[in-house]
């Protein structure tokens, strides 16, 4: 990748990581997907515990919304969960394409970072979370209503992630 993550189209190149908080009931994973496009979560899964499964989740999940993606880089560090036997599957599966960062190559991962810093500050910091199940639906609404469809950032010119696939969206529609 050499750093340079930016994406002149949907589903060209996505970055994943995982995150993990404390509840009451023991520790919550969430394994992300981001495309680099519109800044958009494209996949996502949370579970109680860190294995491939929630790697190939996320991966399905984003494939699921997203379509087509034959072609698509993701990225993501070299966690055993993104270097499994079941993550290279579901890759293959899709014709997708997948990147490694180097070890120690912490600017890998600013982009998904500063997502993971956001869901800190709105969510995850927020209160205790006695229950993962609670915890869950945080994450989901924050990042479904209020990360997506709320969220304007500057580096999509004022749009939040929804409105700029859509702006995008609108001359293709019009143009077929």
């Amino acid at each position: 990748m050499k750093r340079a993550f930016r994406a002149d189209a949907p589903n060209r190149l996505w970055l994943t990581d995982i995150t993990e908080h404390w509840t009451g009931e023991g520790k919550l994973y969430c394994c992300a997907i981001k495309d680099m496009f519109s800044n958009r979560i494209v996949g996502y899964s949370i579970s109680d515990r860190m294995t491939a499964k929630l790697a190939v989740d996320a991966a399905r999940n984003a494939v699921t919304r997203r379509g087509d993606v034959a072609g698509c880089i993701l990225h993501a560090d070299r966690g055993s969960q993104f270097r499994s036997r079941a993550m290279a599957r579901e890759l293959r599966r899709h014709d997708m394409v997948g990147s490694m960062g180097r070890v120690g190559a912490a600017g890998d991962k600013a982009a998904m970072e500063s997502f993971w810093s956001l869901l800190q500050t709105n969510v995850l910091n927020h209160q205790r979370w006695t229950t993962r199940q609670e915890l869950r639906l945080a994450i989901v609404v924050w990042i479904e209503r209020k990360y997506h469809r709320q969220r304007a950032q500057d580096t999509l010119g004022g749009l939040t992630p929804i409105e700029f696939e859509a702006k995008l969206a609108a001359p293709l529609t019009l143009a077929a």
